[in-house]
């Protein structure tokens, strides 16, 4: 089995990934880790039926479930204001 060129950034590992490739053999699993966030708990959210089909045209464009997008969305805030207040910024 031929092995493939190893991307020389990640930018490149990006573009590979985005154009389709199998990228599989370029990822060192030994390496990888599983994080465990705690138990899960369901929350309802209500929310106005345009945003809601905003949320699903950004979805079908990178082609990820609608719940994964809105808790990917919500960690990113959340780590973003948890920077702020350790720095001071947010009192």
């Amino acid at each position: 089995m031929k092995k493939k060129n190893m991307a020389k950034s990640p930018e490149e590992f990006d573009r590979r990934f985005d154009d389709g490739e199998d990228i599989h053999d370029l990822i060192d699993m030994s390496k990888a880790k599983i994080t465990r966030h705690g138990k899960k708990v369901r929350i309802t959210l209500d929310m106005a039926e345009e945003l809601v089909r905003d949320i699903d045209r950004v979805r079908e464009k990178i082609g990820v479930d609608r719940g994964a997008l809105i808790k990917v969305w919500l960690h990113e805030k959340v780590q973003k204001e948890k920077e702020g207040y350790i720095g001071g910024e947010n009192k």
